[in-house]
C-alpha cells in the first residue's frame, strides 16, 4: 500500500495547546484565560513552549520526515482587543514562524480560529453573535494580505465541537449546559463567516488555497431499530449534516433543517431558520473552496433516548465514566466488542472510511486532508528516555489504511496531520493525555522522539505502509 509521491506526511498544532505565553509581547484576553482562573482549572504556560522553541520542534520535523505542519495563528496576538489596534509583536513572530518552516521545507497549513475567541466576543455570544462573526471577518482579511508567504489556509477548526461544548456539553467556556439553540445559532455564524472569508479570498485574487476543518465522525445506529436509526440520523444531522452540506452543497437540506429543529423544539427552544443573506454567502462560497479538511478519532453508535439530558465528559481518562443522553437525540452507546481509549472513545477506522467516501460523493469536495487523527495515552519515559508507543504505531496505521483504501475507491485524501506534533496541553484534559511523536517534559521542555517518530520517518520516505 503506497502513498502517492505528494502526500503530505504532516504534524498538526493549535495555538493555544502549545505556545505558551499566553501574556507576553501584548497578547490579549481569550476566554480560555478567564475560564481556567474562573474553575480552578489547567494552566496553559507553558504549554510546549512553542512560542519560544517553534525551531527546534521544525527542526524535529525535518528530521523526522515531517513535511507539513499545521500551525493556527492567535487572534488576540494580531488584534489584543479582537479588533482596533494591531499588535506588531505578534505579527512579526508569525512572518518569522512561517518563514522558518517555509525555509526548512516544512510546509505551514495555517488554521485562522483555532477554539480561541477573544474573551469579550465569547462572552458575548462567540459567533452567535452577529458583530463578532463581522470582526473575525476583518482579522481574517488582515491576515490573509499580511501574511503572503502562507499558502494553504483554513478557516475554522472544529465548528461542531468548539459549539456543542461551549453550549451543550458545558467543558469549554463560557461553560453552560443543553443551550441547543445557542450551539445550532454558533455552527450557523461560523459557517456563514467561513463562507464570507473564503468568498473574500477568491473574489480579491489571493494567491494559494483555502479551505476549512471540520470534526467529521461516523454516527452508526446500535442496531436496525427504525427509532435508533432515526436517533443516529439527529445526532449526524447536527454534528455532521449541517458543516458538510453548507460547506460543499452551499446549503441546509430540508431533512437536516427538519432533525436539528426536532431536536430544538423537544428541548423548548424555537425554531432555527437561517438568514436567506448568510444562504447566499454559503451558495457562492461552496464551488470555491480548495480542500476539506477531516478531524477525526473515533466512531459511535446511537440509540433511542426519550428522558432528561445528561452528559459525563470523562476527562480524566478513568476508563468507562463517560456517559451522554441528549434529549432529542439519542443516547450514545459504547461497544464492548470495538476497543477504546482510556477517555472511552472508540478506535473503528472504518468510520474514517465511511466519512472519507461521503463527503467524496459532492462535487465540491475536490481535495481532504486529513487534518486530526490519532490516540491519546497516559505516558512515561522509559530508561532510554523514549516512549515504546506501539498502540499510537497500531492506531495510525490502521487509520492510514482506511485512507488509502478510500483513495483506491475513488477518493482523493492528499496528507495526513497527526495529532499532534509533540505533546501539548489539551483543553479538557490537562497534561496527562499525550497525543505527539515527541514526548515534552512539561517541566524542562525538552523534546525526545518517541518510537512513533522513528516509524513515521522511515514512512515517509518510502511513502509503503506495511
Amino acid at each position: 500500500m503506497r502513498f502517492s509521491d505528494d502526500f503530505v506526511f504532516g504534524g498538526a498544532t493549535a495555538a493555544y495547546q502549545c505556545e505558551g505565553a499566553t501574556k507576553e509581547d501584548g497578547k490579549g484576553l481569550v476566554c480560555w484565560d478567564v475560564y481556567y482562573d474562573e474553575t480552578n482549572g489547567y494552566n496553559p504556560d507553558p504549554a510546549s513552549d512553542f512560542y519560544h522553541k517553534y525551531k527546534e520542534d521544525i527542526d524535529n520535523c525535518v528530521k523526522f520526515g515531517i513535511n507539513g505542519i499545521r500551525i493556527s495563528i492567535a487572534w488576540t496576538r494580531i488584534f489584543p482587543k479582537g479588533y482596533g489596534e494591531v499588535n506588531k509583536q505578534g505579527v512579526d513572530h508569525y512572518h518569522e514562524l512561517f518563514k522558518y518552516a517555509i525555509d526548512n521545507g516544512v510546509e505551514p497549513y495555517v488554521t485562522l480560529h483555532h477554539f480561541d475567541t477573544p474573551y469579550l466576543f465569547n462572552k458575548d455570544g462567540d459567533f452567535s453573535n452577529k458583530e463578532v462573526e463581522d470582526y473575525f471577518v476583518e482579522y481574517a482579511k488582515f491576515c490573509l494580505d499580511e501574511f503572503t508567504e502562507v499558502e494553504k489556509w483554513a478557516t475554522f477548526n472544529e465548528i461542531w465541537p468548539w459549539s456543542v461544548n461551549q453550549f451543550v456539553t458545558g467543558t469549554f467556556p463560557p461553560g453552560e449546559k443543553y443551550q441547543f439553540n445557542k450551539t445550532v445559532s454558533n455552527i450557523h455564524g461560523m459557517l456563514t463567516a467561513h463562507a464570507r472569508v473564503l468568498n473574500h479570498f477568491k473574489d480579491s485574487g489571493k494567491e494559494g488555497e483555502m479551505g476549512v476543518i471540520h470534526s467529521l465522525e461516523t454516527y452508526y445506529s446500535i442496531d436496525d431499530n427504525e427509532e435508533n436509526i432515526e436517533a443516529a440520523k439527529r445526532y449526524d444531522a447536527i454534528a455532521n449534516g449541517l458543516a458538510i452540506e453548507s460547506t460543499l452543497l452551499g446549503e441546509y437540506t430540508k431533512e437536516t433543517l427538519d432533525r436539528v429543529n426536532y431536536i430544538l423544539e423537544v428541548n423548548g427552544f424555537d425554531e432555527f431558520k437561517p438568514d436567506e443573506k448568510d444562504l447566499e454567502e454559503m451558495k457562492k462560497a461552496a464551488p470555491k473552496i480548495d480542500f476539506l479538511g477531516i478531524n477525526s478519532y473515533q466512531a459511535h453508535w446511537m440509540k433511542e433516548y426519550k428522558g432528561e439530558n445528561v452528559h459525563h465528559h470523562n476527562g480524566t481518562g478513568d476508563k468507562g465514566t463517560f456517559e451522554s443522553r441528549l434529549k432529542g437525540m439519542g443516547e450514545e452507546v459504547k461497544r464492548d466488542d470495538i476497543p477504546k481509549t482510556d477517555w472511552d472513545w472508540s478506535i473503528y477506522p472504518k468510520g474514517l472510511y465511511d466519512m472519507i467516501m461521503r463527503v467524496s460523493q459532492y462535487e465540491n469536495c475536490k481535495k481532504i486532508y486529513i487534518t486530526e487523527n490519532g490516540i491519546g495515552i497516559k505516558e512515561e519515559l522509559n530508561e532510554n528516555n523514549t516512549v515504546e508507543d506501539d498502540a499510537r504505531i497500531d492506531y495510525v496505521s490502521k487509520h492510514l489504511e482506511a485512507v488509502l483504501k478510500a483513495n483506491e475507491n475513488g477518493a482523493n485524501v492528499k496528507g495526513y496531520f497527526l495529532w499532534s506534533l509533540m505533546d501539548m496541553f489539551s483543553w479538557s484534559n490537562g497534561y496527562n493525555k499525550r497525543y505527539g511523536f515527541f514526548f515534552v517534559d512539561f517541566k524542562t521542555q525538552k523534546r525526545y522522539p518517541k518510537k512513533s517518530a522513528y516509524w513515521w520517518k522511515e514512512l515517509s520516505e518510502s511513502k509503503e505502509l506495511k
